[in-house]
């Protein structure tokens, strides 16, 4: 099986040494001259341009429609699938165990990312602007509403497979980007962002997270097999967890 994981990346950074990881640096278009190491998302089929608002999708629009496999995936330049929690590149998923795995799954996912307190729905609002979330909520119910059960059930869950990570096999891949970039592209009609702050105008990549769920609720003929998951650098969880309650109880604003 040929397997593909794109690394997203907007900056130069150590990179995996196993072939399977191919670096692709997101936003080409938008900063031509800043790198010239790694795979621009820029050629052949691409939403380079769109970077801004679409963050690591770019990468992954750019590997669905540019290249083959039997198999394709998504991780970040810190952030990586793993077997462990060893914050090394040599530990995370290699190409034999990335084989291993899709001889009974057709779907690798990371570990469910749980908030307890917070349904996906609340956390998301109290971290957003609320106008995409509740445009994300029309569309669905308006062009697809055999979602709608699913997008609802989802919101009011506590866990969620966050991070645009994944890897799967072509024919779910191919599946669930068509339906997932066709909602996004609705919604970006409706919504006005032209306000918003630098980093709410990455509306769209934050939206994409949470239909990883609603897609997998209303396909579960999929098999899928969770995996660690590891960010590559110190998490400060006083730091974090902080704003996370700040959040929550005063909002993103």
């Amino acid at each position: 099986m040929k397997v593909q994981v794109l690394v997203a990346t907007h900056k130069n950074y150590a990179m995996p040494t196993d072939p399977m990881y191919l670096p692709v640096f997101v936003g080409k278009d938008l900063h031509p001259d800043v790198n010239h190491t790694f795979q621009g998302d820029n050629t052949g089929d691409n939403i380079s341009k769109k970077n801004a608002h679409y963050n690591e999708l770019t990468a992954l629009y750019w590997g669905w429609k540019n290249l083959d496999y039997d198999a394709l995936g998504l991780v970040h330049y810190r952030r990586y699938l793993s077997l462990n929690h060893q914050k090394d590149l040599s530990a995370i998923l290699s190409t034999d165990q990335t084989q291993e795995i899709l001889k009974i799954a057709d779907i690798i996912l990371p570990q469910k990312r749980r908030y307890y307190i917070e349904t996906n729905e609340s956390h998301y609002l109290h971290a957003h602007e609320h106008a995409p979330f509740e445009n994300l909520r029309q569309v669905i119910k308006e062009d697809y509403p055999e979602y709608a059960d699913s997008f609802e059930k989802v919101m009011k869950r506590t866990w969620a497979h966050m991070f645009n990570m994944f890897i799967m096999k072509k024919q779910p891949l191919d599946e669930y980007l068509t339906w997932m970039f066709d909602v996004l592209g609705k919604v970006e009609a409706r919504t006005d962002i032209s306000s918003y702050s630098t980093y709410e105008q990455r509306v769209y990549g934050f939206l994409s997270e949470l239909l990883l769920d609603v897609w997998l609720d209303q396909h579960q003929q999929y098999q899928t097999q969770e995996v660690d998951y590891v960010f590559m650098e110190h998490t400060n969880w006083f730091v974090k967890g902080g704003n996370f309650l700040k959040r929550k109880f005063v909002g993103h604003a």
